[in-house]
């Protein structure tokens, strides 16, 4: 390809860059006018891409990790003819715009993931190159109609976060050899150069992965387009690139320092570069050679998924069932399912009703991989009909993550993001403070995401106060769009795992026992059964004129049923709930929570081995909450439940109290 036009569209790519920059008087210039070069030899060469079809699934992914140099990717996405116009260029950084600060998921064709903080997007490309072995292994026959790279472009800060060591050991571990990244090695930091904070050897490092590790020279298209082929020729090995750049190249006075990361170049130094690059001094200009050129590569991509097309329906043709389900795979659809319910009067950790459901869920869900955190016989994540992922069986639907809370987590988003899969991963709770960063995004993003988090509470009794999650239910019920489920029994984790599967716009935790919990036989009213779970709350059992609500999540709606049988034995009628998720008790009609939660009863009292925050909303200013303002113990799991008075006793006293104080 002709080299003065590569050089031509790199060059208007750093132009757009800067001026978008500039008139924002916001944005980083750093990366942009350092990787034009890459970027620009990936798309005209490389990238399999439709622009008029942004979703075609067997497409090229490519993620921009360090998604501060976003005017990069929208720089791009508009010269190869996405839906992204040169007044959307002009919009950057600006409110409702297509062209946010940094890349954001469906608010712009063209853009794979909300990379946000960085080493998070290295961890998306991992899981989407996981996605791709998966698939291809189970539909791909001589027809391939799974077939493609995922493409990453990663800085110093990416790799400097832990993250990135996590998912770069997994993915050289189970050989992803369709991954390819391309490390912009700068030498530069916010603070400065890099060997203020940052001396290791990257290449032994990656090679020590298991990885492929090339270095070329990023502003010299001949070694960046003969490194992407010897990538792609690695099939066993993911690959590195080390792309030896200059940040700010072209920016006489600005160029290789740490200014020009995140601040705008200014009016005089954007006049000087663009003489230096030899390019218009207009602002916001693109030669007319430029957009012929893109045109034409787009033209090729638009053609690539016409091809696609006729393949897919050879393949239909003589594999017609497979070819049926790999479009409802596409869609990220499920059949409808049956879970079967337990007996009542059954004694079984909400962990292990959780497992025996997965064992129902797995055989009739093609698109359900499960995965855990090196804790699978403790989490009951593995289905029986699962089989191990390896580079060996890459149609496994199981995963073992390793000893990497984080990456498994971020994985799960990338996996997400490829579509045709619903992830899903356990560690026990404790543990999703590692998992917070990525948890968050799923939510951002709205992905179907499953966490199973087992071990809920001071429940697990003896590992002490520091497996003992007290504060996690409060912090994660904090972040939008994400979804908690504390099941009470054996039924409501079987209402939990139907929620997950069917809730498609947001990430759900299901936060499970290590005790064994009674199966509740409901009361026979209507709104007592189980699925009313779904709802969020509902009520369990409760006495005609009842003189106190009780309610509570997960075990403790055990000891809430407990103190209710006291109390009617002192002659106090009781309204008991079950709280499986505060998110979608929120989300009801206000004829629903005062149905459950009338205005007329203030007597109320909230009941969580956890701390307290996230219960004052429902219990008014007269109510009560026993919880666990303070970190646990180690111990057997009754003596702390006895020593922090989170038992039916307790519940007792307190309610004779508050009744007594209001006659």
């Amino acid at each position: 390809m002709n080299k003065d036009i590569l050089k031509k569209t790199a060059d208007t790519i750093r132009s757009l860059s800067i001026d978008a920059i500039q008139k924002a008087n916001s944005g980083h210039p750093g990366l942009p006018l350092g990787m034009a070069d890459i970027g620009t030899v990936l798309f005209s060469e490389f990238l399999k891409f439709n622009p008029e079809n942004d979703k075609w699934f067997n497409r090229d992914r490519f993620v921009l990790s360090g998604g501060h140099g976003s005017m990069l990717l929208y720089s791009l996405l508009h010269l190869y003819g996405y839906e992204l116009s040169l007044d959307d260029i002009k919009e950057f950084r600006q409110w409702e715009s297509k062209t946010p600060g940094h890349p954001e998921y469906q608010d712009t064709a063209g853009v794979e993931t909300t990379t946000g903080p960085l080493g998070q997007g290295i961890a998306n490309a991992v899981g989407m190159a996981l996605s791709e072995t998966i698939l291809a292994s189970k539909y791909n026959s001589e027809n391939r109609i799974i077939d493609h790279y995922t493409y990453v472009m990663a800085g110093d800060g990416d790799l400097q976060e832990g993250v990135s060591h996590e998912v770069c050991s997994f993915a050289g571990h189970n050989k992803l050899g369709k991954l390819i990244m391309f490390y912009d090695s700068n030498n530069i930091t916010i603070d400065g150069k890099t060997d203020l904070t940052f001396s290791e050897d990257i290449e032994k490092r990656f090679s020590s992965y298991n990885w492929h590790v090339s270095e070329i020279d990023g502003h010299n298209i001949n070694e960046i387009r003969q490194a992407v082929i010897k990538a792609q020729e690695e099939s066993n090995k993911p690959s590195l690139i080390i792309c030896k750049t200059v940040i700010g190249f072209g920016s006489p006075n600005k160029a290789g320092s740490s200014s020009v990361h995140g601040s705008p170049l200014g009016k005089e130094e954007i006049i000087l570069t663009k003489e230096n690059l030899c390019v218009s001094l207009d602002k916001f200009y693109v030669p007319a050679e430029v957009y012929e050129f893109t045109k034409n590569i787009a033209d090729k991509g638009i053609e690539a998924e016409e091809k696609w097309k006729a393949n897919f329906n050879l393949y239909k043709h003589s594999n017609e069932d497979a070819a049926n389900e790999l479009l409802k795979v596409m869609n990220n659809e499920i059949p409808d399912i049956e879970l079967a319910e337990f007996e009542a009067n059954a004694k079984i950790a909400t962990r292990s009703s959780s497992g025996k459901i997965l064992d129902q869920a797995a055989v009739q869900i093609p698109i359900l991989i499960g995965g855990s955190a090196d804790l699978t016989p403790s989490n009951n994540t593995r289905a029986k009909s699962q089989t191990t992922y390896s580079p060996n069986n890459r149609s496994g639907d199981y995963i073992h993550y390793g000893v990497r809370e984080f990456g498994m987590a971020a994985i799960m988003n990338g996996m997400a993001l490829h579509g045709g899969i619903i992830p899903y991963g356990g560690t026990f709770f404790v543990f999703s403070d590692y998992m917070r960063p990525a948890i968050r995004l799923a939510a951002l993003m709205g992905l179907q995401v499953i966490y199973v988090f087992t071990h809920d509470s001071i429940g697990l009794g003896e590992d002490g106060p520091t497996h003992q999650p007290v504060e996690h239910l409060a912090s994660l019920r904090a972040i939008p769009n994400l979804v908690n489920l504390r099941p009470m029994d054996a039924n409501e984790t079987v209402v939990a795992w139907k929620i997950a599967l069917e809730r498609k716009n947001g990430p759900t935790s299901i936060v499970l026992t290590r005790q064994a919990l009674n199966n509740v036989e409901r009361n026979g009213r209507d709104f007592a059964h189980a699925e009313n779970a779904k709802k969020g709350a509902y009520v369990i059992s409760e006495d005609v004129d009842f003189d106190i609500i009780i309610m509570a999540s997960g075990s403790e709606v055990e000891i809430a049923l407990e103190a209710k049988n006291i109390l009617n034995q002192k002659g106090i009628e009781v309204r008991v709930i079950s709280m499986l998720s505060a998110e979608l008790f929120d989300e009801q009609s206000d004829e629903y929570k005062k149905m459950i939660l009338p205005e007329y009863q203030q007597n109320r009292i909230a009941v969580e081995a956890g701390v307290s925050l996230s219960w004052y909303k429902y219990i008014g200013t007269e109510g009560k909450v026993i919880g666990l303002d303070r970190f646990g113990a180690s111990a057997p799991y009754k003596t702390l439940y006895e020593n922090f008075g989170i038992t039916a006793e307790n519940i007792v006293k307190i309610v004779v109290e508050m009744l007594a104080e209001k006659k």
